[in-house]
C-alpha cells in the first residue's frame, strides 16, 4: 500500500511541478537576455561556495569515484562554462545579417525534464540549470535515486539564489518525491518541451515513448588509437590520466586501446612505467565476469572503484602504485565484458597491423554499444587523422588529448559541458556537446528584397529562352534529315 501511495504521491507532483513551471517559463520567456544573464551569475556565485562540499556529499552518498575530483569537475563547470557562456546572446536577436537583410531570433523550448546520472551528480546538475535558464528555459529534475540527497541539495541553493535575483517561482524545480511513475509523469505531460537524459540508460525507452525530442548522453565505449606516429610517452599519460580520473566514471574516458604494432611493444613498456598492470588470462576472467549481472545490467558495485579495490574483488592483488588494469584482447563481442562500456580504471589493449586495420577495431568496438560516443586517436599524421575523422560513425573525435577532458571542453575548444549527445546511432537528437543552442528554436526573419514581378519575369525570360533552344535544336535536326534524303537519293540515281 505504501509503493501505490507513494506513486499516487509522486505523480500528483509531477503534475504540479509541469504545470507551475509552464506559467513560470511564459514569465521567463519575456525576459531580456541581460536579465538571464545576471540570475545565471548569482547561481553560480552562491553554488560555487558550495562545491567542495557538493563534492564530498556525491562520493559519499553515490561511492562512486573520488571527491576530490568531483571537486574539479564542480569547479570546471563554475568557472570553464560560465566565461564560455558570458556576453553571449540565446534570446532574443542572435543574429543580424544587415548585407542579406536576415535575421535570427533565439525562442526558448519551453518545459526541459532532466535527468542526471550518479556518477556527476552535482556538476551535472549545476551544468544542466545554468544553461536552462541562460537560454530562457524552465527546467524539472528527476533526481537519480543513488544520489538524491546531492542532487536536491545542490538545487535547493541555485534555486534560493535564483528566486532571490527575479527568478518565478517554478522556473527551476525537482522531484522530491521520485518514483519511476512520477520520472514518467514530467516526461510525458503535454506542457513538456524536451527531455535532457544525461547517463541514465536505465530511462532511455521510457525518454524516447514520451514522443518528445530527447538529448541523449548514452554509454560511451569510445577507443583510444596510437599511431605509429604518436607521441608515445604523451599518449600513454593522457590516456591514464583520463582513465584514472573519478576512477573512470566519465563515459568519455576511453574503454579500449587499439596499439599499431610496429610500437606495440614500446607502448606497452610506457604503460607499465606509468602504474598500467597487464593482468593475466586467468584474472582477466576473473574481473570481466563480475562488470555485468546474469540479466545483462552492468554491475553498479565496479562502478568508479580504485585498481586495488577491482582487483581484491576478483580475488587477486596488486600493488599499491597500479592505477589502471589492462587486459589484452583479440576480438570484439556482444559475450566479451571488456568489448563494453566499464565506468571504472579497466582498458581492454587490442593490437593491429596498421592504421586501417586499427580503423576497422575502432569500428567495431564503437557500434557495440551503439552510441558512438567518443574516439581518441594520438598521431602527428594529418592524413590518417582525417580519414579516421571521416569514417568513424561517433558523436566526437578528439585528437591528441585526454578524452575525459578534450570531450567536455577543458583541453579543447569544444563547449564546455557536461551532457555529451551520442545520436550517431540515432539515439537522441544531437551529437553536441550540449550548449544552451540545443535548448531554443531559432526564428528566422528575412526582409523583402526583390519584387515579385522581378521573380515573374526573370522565370519567364528563363522559360523563353529555353523555348528558342528547343526549337532551334528541332530545326537543325530538321536540317539533317532534309540533307540525308539528299544523299540518299543522289547516291540512288547514280547507281
Amino acid at each position: 500500500m505504501n509503493i501505490i501511495d507513494n506513486d499516487l504521491l509522486s505523480i500528483q507532483e509531477a503534475r504540479i511541478l509541469v504545470e507551475n513551471a509552464r506559467e513560470a517559463q511564459k514569465k521567463l520567456a519575456a525576459f531580456p537576455q541581460k536579465k538571464l544573464d545576471e540570475i545565471v551569475e548569482r547561481m553560480v556565485e552562491e553554488i560555487d561556495k558550495h562545491a567542495r562540499e557538493l563534492a564530498m556529499m556525491s562520493s559519499d552518498e553515490t561511492d562512486y569515484g573520488k571527491w576530490q575530483d568531483k571537486y574539479v569537475k564542480n569547479k570546471f563547470i563554475n568557472g570553464y562554462l560560465i566565461n564560455r557562456l558570458r556576453g553571449k546572446t540565446y534570446v532574443g536577436i542572435i543574429n543580424d545579417d544587415a548585407q542579406s537583410k536576415t535575421m535570427d531570433i533565439g525562442v526558448p523550448i519551453g518545459v526541459i525534464i532532466a535527468l542526471c546520472p550518479a556518477t556527476s551528480p552535482a556538476s551535472t546538475t549545476i551544468y544542466k540549470a545554468l544553461i536552462a535558464i541562460k537560454s530562457g528555459n524552465a527546467i524539472i529534475f528527476s533526481p537519480h535515486p543513488r544520489a538524491k540527497n546531492t542532487i536536491s541539495k545542490t538545487l535547493d541553493i541555485l534555486i534560493r539564489a535564483a528566486e532571490g535575483y527575479g527568478l518565478p517561482e517554478g522556473a527551476l524545480s525537482y522531484l522530491h518525491k521520485v518514483t519511476p511513475s512520477g520520472t514518467s509523469q514530467l516526461m510525458n505531460h503535454d506542457a513538456t518541451s524536451l527531455i535532457m537524459n544525461t547517463g541514465v540508460p536505465s530511462m532511455l525507452k521510457a525518454t524516447q515513448m514520451s514522443g518528445k525530442p530527447v538529448i541523449y548522453g548514452g554509454n560511451g565505449n569510445g577507443p583510444a588509437f596510437i599511431e605509429r606516429t604518436a607521441d608515445i610517452k604523451q599518449a600513454v599519460q593522457d590516456i591514464i590520466t583520463s582513465k584514472t580520473f573519478d576512477y573512470g566514471v566519465v563515459s568519455a574516458a576511453e574503454q579500449a586501446v587499439v596499439v599499431d604494432r610496429c610500437i606495440a611493444s614500446e607502448v606497452k613498456r610506457e604503460f607499465q612505467s606509468n602504474g598500467a598492470y597487464f593482468m593475466t588470462e586467468e584474472e582477466s576472467q576473473k574481473l570481466g565476469s563480475l562488470f555485468f549481472r546474469s540479466d545483462g545490467r552492468a554491475n553498479t558495485e565496479m562502478v568508479g572503484k580504485s585498481a586495488q579495490q577491482l582487483a581484491k574483488q576478483a580475488g587477486f592483488n596488486v600493488p599499491d602504485n597500479v592505477l589502471v588494469l589492462i587486459s589484452e584482447q583479440k576480438y570484439v563481442s556482444d559475450t566479451n565484458p571488456y568489448s563494453k562500456e566499464k565506468l571504472c580504471p579497466v582498458l581492454a589493449y587490442y593490437i593491429e597491423d596498421d592504421w586501417m586495420n586499427a580503423c576497422e577495431k575502432c569500428i567495431e568496438l564503437l557500434i557495440s554499444e551503439r552510441n558512438g560516443h567518443t574516439l581518441v586517436i594520438h598521431s602527428t599524421d594529418e592524413a590518417v587523422i582525417r580519414q579516421f575523422a571521416l569514417k568513424k560513425p561517433v558523436g566526437r573525435v578528439l585528437v591528441n588529448t585526454p578524452a575525459t577532458f578534450g570531450s567536455m571542453g577543458a583541453t579543447t575548444n569544444l563547449f564546455p559541458a557536461m551532457t555529451l549527445g551520442s545520436g550517431s546511432a540515432g539515439v537522441g537528437i544531437t551529437t553536441d556537446n550540449v550548449s544552451p543552442m540545443n535548448l531554443i528554436y531559432i526564428r528566422k526573419v528575412g526582409y523583402g528584397v526583390r519584387k515579385t514581378e522581378e521573380i515573374r519575369n526573370g522565370v519567364l525570360s528563363e522559360e523563353a529562352l529555353s523555348v528558342d533552344g528547343a526549337a532551334q535544336s528541332t530545326a537543325y535536326k530538321v536540317e539533317d534529315i532534309e540533307l540525308l534524303k539528299s544523299i540518299l537519293k543522289n547516291a540512288i540515281e547514280g547507281h
